[in-house]
C-alpha cells in the first residue's frame, strides 16, 4: 500500500530512475535505455521527462551529476526508495542463484517456440555455468 501512496503522489519514473542509480551512476540516455529494456520496450520515457526530473532529484538532493555527466544517488536518494523498491543487485551468492532460478522459471513458462531464436546464447551460458560446477 505504500508503494501505490507514494507512487500515485510522487509519480513511478522518480523511483526508477533512484532505484537504476542505486545500481550505478548513469546518465540521462542510459537511463532511457534501461528502462525499455526493462520493460521489454513497453515503455521508453522521453527525454522530455527524464532530464526534468533528474534536475528536479539534482536540487532536491536525492542525487548529484557529476563532471563526466552521469549521475548518482545520494544517501538521502537511497533512503527514498529502500521501502518501496528492493536492492537492484543481488546482495549474495545465494540472491544470485535464486534470481537465475527465478527468470529459468519464466523461460519455462513462455515455452521454446518463444526462446528459439536464442539457442545459441542459452548454450553459451549453460557451458559457462557447467565450468562453475
Amino acid at each position: 500500500m505504500e508503494f501505490r501512496r507514494r507512487v500515485g503522489r510522487e509519480g513511478a519514473l522518480k523511483f526508477l530512475i533512484l532505484w537504476l542509480l542505486s545500481e550505478n551512476p548513469r546518465n540521462g540516455v542510459e537511463i532511457i535505455n534501461e528502462i525499455e529494456r526493462m520493460t521489454w520496450g513497453w515503455w521508453r520515457p522521453s527525454p522530455g521527462s527524464v532530464y526534468p526530473l533528474l534536475s528536479s532529484l539534482s536540487k532536491d538532493g536525492f542525487i548529484v551529476k557529476m563532471p563526466d555527466g552521469r549521475y548518482q544517488i545520494l544517501e538521502k536518494g537511497l533512503e527514498e526508495i529502500k521501502e518501496v523498491l528492493p536492492p537492484r543487485k543481488p546482495r549474495t551468492v545465494e540472491d544470485i542463484l535464486n534470481e537465475i532460478e527465478g527468470y529459468i522459471s519464466y523461460l519455462e513458462e513462455i515455452g521454446k517456440d518463444k526462446i528459439s531464436h536464442y539457442k545459441s546464447k542459452v548454450e553459451a551460458i549453460k557451458i559457462r555455468l557447467e565450468k562453475l560446477i
